[in-house]
């Protein structure tokens, strides 16, 4: 009688152990599909981007498309009213309209058609492109910075130019807006490679 004791109560605390085990796997599955859940609803990449630029000879624009496609961003072109034509660009010509606004700020009023973003505060980070003149932004970018609130943005300018220019190009619209967190900028030649573009954009911290 005394061993029918024993082993029943043997019996009894191996199955009270094997039942433990099966409710801490079962306890141990739900956390790891929940945490799991957690991780697959976390937010990727860094919130929405635009990709916004001026081109007129198209160097900018080939810019502006790499950066949108490596970001995923969306992609504005800005458009002047009165557009500049070739003769109106000759920076040579001392009498071209470009020459005439470099040397009377004053006359610098150019109104782009498209200056103000549908949604844009809806945006988290904004590049913003441009042909360098005279070592500067493209005043053409004045419109945009004046007519958006960059508050709560982070701003990253990039600028195109033959030869002149650095990464301060973008120095004079920040003054403008006043609004952003602007970074550092980065200026590309006329003859760029796609790959020093990719390469920039990687580095990128925002």
């Amino acid at each position: 009688m005394k061993n029918f004791v024993n082993r029943f109560c043997k019996v009894i605390l191996n199955m009270a152990v094997l039942f433990g085990f099966i409710a801490c796997g079962n306890n141990s599955s739900a956390v790891n599909k929940q945490n799991s859940g957690k991780n697959g609803n976390a937010k990727k990449g860094n919130g929405k981007v635009l990709v916004v630029y001026y081109s007129q000879t198209g160097t900018t624009e080939g810019v502006a498309k790499i950066i949108a496609r490596e970001t995923n961003a969306d992609l504005v072109k800005l458009e002047v009213k009165n557009e500049y034509t070739s003769d109106d660009l000759n920076w040579t010509d001392k009498n071209s309209r470009v020459n005439r606004e470099h040397d009377n700020p004053n006359s610098r009023n150019v109104e782009l058609k498209n200056a103000v973003i549908p949604d844009f505060s809806s945006y988290d980070t904004v590049f913003i492109g441009y042909p360098i003149w005279w070592r500067e932004a493209s005043w053409v970018l004045d419109d945009f910075v004046k007519k958006n609130d960059f508050t709560g943005k982070t701003v990253i300018p990039f600028g195109t130019s033959m030869s002149t220019g650095d990464g301060t190009s973008g120095n004079r619209l920040k003054k403008l807006t006043k609004t952003g967190n602007w970074v550092d900028g980065q200026r590309f030649s006329s003859s760029y490679n796609e790959s020093e573009v990719v390469d920039w954009v990687k580095s990128l911290k925002y």
